[in-house]
């Protein structure tokens, strides 16, 4: 079964602006790759970078709005770089066809010819009895899992954090979250566990509605350091939340990386 590659590299979307630093271009050499079978190319839809799948809603928000709180006009989340930064890193993994759900019922019409090993269907289901015990378990109802029809390769010494896609409250599902060494986990599909916590959901889940959101972690030993605040550090940290106050951009426009 012949594959197709799709090579996807992380890269900042802002044009840079005086020399490029070593650490930028490093970042722009990274990529993972994403293979399906060839039968299935042109009819699956790629996984893409998040930052080019951000969601209608967040894109209408206004980037201010009335706050009781503040007595007057305070910025949205839309103004909230972690945020959006969040919902903008890595890459989306795609529902591979529409499904129509109603009365706790999945249809589908998938375009997908057959190919041996890869699921055609775009949902299958996980037994309840799998998270007995967990917060998630109802023993009259199934997790669905969501198909992929990508293998994916990450560079040596990288894993991949698989989630639901951040900040994505409008979806009727909950996307498990699994940590996966896709540097040597490379050669067969990942699926994806999820939680239908909208049982009254009636409607369609159009065909590349992101199912799962990844993002590449390096494998790294770390440990935590706790301590306090030297007088130095407490000073810092009290001029800092002061410029804040006065200056909501302050992280945008000397933190952001």
């Amino acid at each position: 079964m012949a594959l197709l590659d799709v090579e996807l590299v992380s890269v900042s979307l802002a044009p840079p602006s005086g020399p490029v630093p070593d650490r930028a271009r490093q970042k722009s050499q990274m990529a993972l790759t994403f293979r399906c079978p060839r039968e299935l190319e042109g009819l699956a839809p790629p996984p893409i970078p998040a930052a080019s799948g951000l969601p209608d809603w967040l894109k209408a928000m206004p980037q201010q709005a009335f706050s009781a709180m503040a007595a007057g006009e305070d910025d949205t989340v839309k103004r909230c770089p972690p945020f959006v930064d969040a919902m903008s890193g890595g890459f989306l993994i795609p529902l591979i066809c529409d499904v129509r759900v109603r009365d706790g019922e999945f249809t589908w019409e998938s375009e997908l010819p057959s190919v041996a090993g890869v699921p055609r269907s775009p949902i299958g289901l996980h037994d309840p009895g799998q998270v007995a015990g967990a917060p998630l378990f109802d023993a009259d109802r199934f997790l669905i899992k969501f198909n992929n029809v990508w293998t994916i390769e990450a560079p040596e010494g990288w894993s991949l954090l698989f989630t639901h896609p951040v900040n994505r409250f409008d979806l009727p599902f909950t996307t498990l979250t699994g940590l996966v060494d896709c540097d040597l986990y490379r050669d067969a599909w990942i699926h994806f566990p999820a939680h239908w916590h909208d049982a009254g959901f009636t409607g369609v889940l159009p065909k590349g509605t992101p199912v799962a959101q990844c993002f590449p972690i390096r494998r790294e030993s770390w440990t935590a350091k706790v301590t306090t605040l030297n007088e130095t550090e407490a000073e810092r940290a009290r001029e800092l939340q002061g410029e804040m106050v006065r200056d909501k951009g302050v992280y945008r426009k000397r933190f952001r990386a």
